[in-house]
């Protein structure tokens, strides 16, 4: 994910460098174009899962026949050759098209009983990867990390460890997810459609993503890590909030 370059340091001549990669990757499912992403150009197959399933062109990773990775490209073959898929950046009614707004009404409730203790939820975020260039989200069962990726974009690396626990047959409604940055309304839909309950991240959350999280069950705690650690929905899905 990272590449090495030449540079001059002002005032301190020329050095070199790690620096992060990017690249533009298009997406084709069965055939035809679906979109085209900037990401860290590297474990892409865990990518493609999370992102086809939180995208709903899937419904699970068995459903994928086959993936081609090659150079700034992602072909993908699934059991049923004749699926399109659309991209679903956000949920939006509207009448006419003179308003529009997220419909929550289209989007999954959480339906789970899985708590989470405060301790657990600091020694998840402490086994973070140490803050960087890129953004870092975790899987995490109780304070045990379970699998972790980075990327240039949050959003990206919440779709790899989302990928990365359907692969691995995880149970994601019994995972937490654990992440750096803000929390914004595509992250909590992103957990809402992997049946996650509980997404902490290390920044604040949006107010659109708190909104969204209290009407559909997610619960956000956000500046995890911080004295401004805070639960900002549902509460009651986290245990020793009085310690």
């Amino acid at each position: 994910m990272f590449q090495r370059i030449t540079c001059t340091r002002i005032g301190d001549g020329e050095f070199v460098q790690d620096v992060a990669r990017e690249a533009p990757v298009a997406i084709f499912v069965n055939g035809r174009h679906l979109t085209t992403v900037i990401l860290s150009p590297a474990g892409l197959e865990d990518f493609i899962t999370g992102y086809l399933y939180t995208e709903e062109i899937i419904r699970s990773p068995g459903e994928i026949e086959s993936v081609r990775i090659e150079e700034n490209r992602i072909s993908v073959l699934t059991k049923d050759p004749f699926r399109r898929g659309n991209v679903k950046k956000t949920i939006l009614s509207g009448c006419g098209g003179a308003a529009s707004y997220i419909d929550t009404q289209k989007l999954p409730a959480i339906d789970s009983d899985h708590m989470v203790a405060v301790p657990e939820i600091k020694a998840a975020v402490d086994a973070l990867p140490a803050p960087g260039v890129l953004e870092a989200v975790a899987l995490a069962d109780g304070s045990r990390i379970v699998a972790c990726s980075q990327d240039l974009d949050r959003h990206n690396a919440l779709d790899r460890v989302i990928g990365r626990g359907l692969r691995d047959g995880f149970d994601l409604s019994r995972m937490v997810a654990v992440g750096t940055g803000s929390v914004t309304s595509e992250m909590v839909r992103k957990c809402l459609m992997a049946k996650i309950p509980v997404l902490v991240s290390t920044g604040p959350p949006t107010a659109l993503a708190v909104e969204i999280a209290l009407e559909t069950g997610l619960c956000i705690v956000g500046s995890a890590g911080t004295p401004d650690m805070a639960v900002y929905a549902h509460a009651e899905r986290i245990t020793g909030l009085s310690a």
